[in-house]
């Protein structure tokens, strides 16, 4: 697996997503996969499902970040 922030989220994201997001600036990459980053460290309901589920847990989070309107 990636160690790269920025590849990480994008893997967690759908096709469509991750196409749009990938055509952004890397600095707005960078800024993304930190809130994406952020959101998995945070959120106690991720971590259950990280448990249970680490890719279901990261895709979550990154649905999490572009449905706030940081995209």
């Amino acid at each position: 697996m990636s160690t790269d922030p920025v590849g990480r989220f994008l893997a967690a994201l759908g096709p469509e997503q991750r196409e749009a997001v990938g055509a952004k600036p890397r600095q707005e990459q960078e800024r993304l996969a930190a809130a994406w980053e952020r959101e998995l460290e945070a959120d106690d309901e991720l971590d259950t499902l990280d448990e249970l589920s680490p890719a279901a847990a990261e895709a979550e989070a990154a649905r999490r970040v572009l449905d706030r309107g940081l995209d």
